[in-house]
């Protein structure tokens, strides 16, 4: 079992008081597992992506990723899982401006270890980025720096891909083509993906669809 989230709940504080955001949510996911999380804006999907990213930990429940309980680790602990067991490929892509495609894909990769030049040509050849390594990505197109993310993401070999709205930002031909490319990518490796989507189109593509309602998965 690659992701396993066990009773999870998380609140915040506002100036109108506590405000529940997930109430007792548990999932799992294992290794080449792929799953569609949907909900309206503001029912807690980017909470529970963030959690199961050890960006956040709960108030309450167990989160384990391949493995190693969060709760039982310190700061360095859960960045050495981000770093070596998860990935995570964001909305608006957040490459550094100043690295090209190439630097931009190696930066995450040269923070895990070292980089398998085979798997890395061949993740650049599959998302059709060969031609592009030398380009900054203000050079790119919209659907050309969604696949430099998913790229920088995938060369970790991460055990586990958490992508938040991957194809929100891009047409529908391109979000087709990365979205295809994605899940050939994750199928090759064995990787479990979750993608937060608000597409019907794209969570259709995924093994398991759970939908974020008051809190609770449904």
């Amino acid at each position: 079992m690659v992701l396993n989230l066990n009773s999870i709940r998380k609140s915040y504080r506002t100036n109108e008081g506590k405000v529940s955001v997930l109430n007792d949510v548990s999932l799992t996911l294992l290794g080449g597992e792929t799953l569609a999380l949907r909900g309206e804006s503001g029912s807690g999907k980017s909470t529970l992506l963030h959690i199961a990213g050890a960006l956040e930990l709960p108030d309450e429940g167990s989160v384990e990723i391949a493995g190693k309980e969060l709760s039982k680790m310190d700061d360095t602990g859960r960045a050495a899982v981000r770093r070596t067991d998860i990935a995570i490929v964001f909305q608006h892509f957040n490459l550094i401006p100043s690295l090209n495609v190439a630097a931009n894909i190696n930066f995450q990769a040269n923070l895990s270890g070292p980089v398998d030049k085979i798997k890395l040509e061949k993740i650049v050849c599959s998302l059709g980025l060969s031609d592009q390594m030398g380009k900054y990505p203000e050079a790119l197109s919209g659907g050309q720096q969604q696949r430099v993310a998913i790229a920088r993401a995938l060369v970790t070999e991460p055990k586990l891909l958490l992508a938040d709205e991957p194809t929100g930002n891009l047409d529908e031909h391109s979000a087709q083509s990365v979205l295809e490319q994605m899940l050939t990518l994750v199928a090759e490796t064995n990787t479990a993906l979750m993608i937060v989507t608000h597409s019907r189109n794209v969570a259709a593509r995924m093994d398991k669809q759970l939908q974020l309602i008051g809190g609770q998965l449904k």
